[in-house]
């Protein structure tokens, strides 16, 4: 049964995030060619896509159109449907600036992008509020200028 759900469901990585060391997680097993990260708990796979936008945002990628631009790159994507999906599912614009770290933001984003991956029907609005409040969002070091 197992197998007939979606790699990020099963991953427990609802945003197919990349494995590159994350905390936690370790690199996936049981398929031909792992890629992706695998997390304890599906918290922890939330968080890591929480933590994951927060980093864009610092990056100066604050649009739905800049985030999924790198986040689901045409080479691998239909980025432009994605984006076009995403911003219906928040009811956005693709170049409206977005607060990334305004929980409701967070919330609205996170849903739409773990539909995007996986289909509809994984994750409910509750489980996602109830893992982005279990722990705040990891400290980023701040370099001394």
């Amino acid at each position: 049964m197992s197998e007939r759900l979606p790699r990020g469901i099963r991953n427990n990585n609802p945003g197919n995030l990349d494995y590159v060391g994350q905390p936690g997680a370790h690199l996936e097993t049981g398929v031909p060619c792992p890629r992706f990260a695998a997390f304890p708990t599906m918290a922890d796979g939330i968080r890591a896509l929480r933590d994951q936008l927060l980093r864009y945002g610092e990056r100066g990628l604050t649009t739905v159109r800049a985030i999924i631009s790198v986040y689901a790159p045409a080479s691998e994507n239909p980025t432009g449907a994605y984006v076009y999906a995403l911003c219906s599912h928040m009811g956005v614009q693709p170049d409206t600036v977005l607060d990334l770290r305004d929980p409701a933001i967070q919330r609205s984003l996170i849903a739409g992008i773990t539909t995007m991956e996986n289909g509809p029907g994984h994750l409910s609005p509750d489980q996602i509020a109830q893992a982005l409040q279990a722990t705040p969002a990891v400290p980023h070091p701040v370099s001394e200028a």
